[in-house]
This record gives structure tokens, C-alpha cells and sequence, in this order.
């Protein structure tokens, strides 16, 4: 088995709260290793990451706020299945999302 560190997404929020951000390859596992919540705004912003199964995902962070102009740092270990995913947003535009992991394949 091959372990690969990946950035599992990169990129601005959007504000609807189940945007796909990831989806776990076939054949693989994927292990979220730290979430980093940007935000650059100069007002507080909320954060919600679900996670699991496409439709039926469980609430790995729910509505955690972000302060204006602050990072706020996740180390977590949260293990994903062949082709279970990671949605998530925020109630603004201005929050950043770092997800970071392994996938094992």
C-alpha cells in the first residue's frame, strides 16, 4: 500500500454549506490529517465540514465561527472510505479552506 500526502482541497468557501470538497478515489482510504479555516474578512464568519457517506454525511465541524482576520488550526485524524466525501462552507467568501491528509491506496 502506498501512503501519499496529498492537500485534499485548497481553496475559498463557498456560501453553500454543501459544497463537495473532496471525494475519496476508488480503491483508496483517506485519513484528514489538519483542517486550517482562513478567514480575511473584517467580520466573523462560520464554518460548517461535513464528512461520510454522499447523503447521509455526519457533521465533522458545525458552524464554527472564525474570527475577522484570523486562522484558526484543526489537527484531527479522521479516517474516509472508498468514495466518501468531505462538503463544507461557510457563511462568507472570505474564509479559506486548507484541508490536509493522506490518501492510502
Amino acid at each position: 500500500m502506498a501512503n501519499t500526502a496529498k492537500a485534499l482541497f485548497r481553496g475559498a468557501a463557498t456560501t453553500t454549506l454543501t459544497t463537495n470538497l473532496y471525494s475519496v478515489p476508488s480503491a483508496t482510504t483517506a485519513v484528514i490529517t489538519n483542517i486550517a479555516l482562513a478567514n480575511s474578512g473584517a467580520s466573523a464568519a462560520d464554518v460548517t465540514i461535513t464528512c461520510g457517506t454522499a447523503g447521509s454525511e455526519t457533521t465533522l465541524l458545525g458552524a464554527v465561527e472564525v474570527a475577522a482576520n484570523t486562522t484558526v488550526v484543526i489537527d484531527l485524524k479522521q479516517v474516509l472510505a472508498t468514495t466518501e466525501v468531505i462538503d463544507g462552507g461557510a457563511t462568507s467568501t472570505d474564509v479559506s479552506f486548507h484541508i490536509s491528509g493522506m490518501e492510502i491506496a
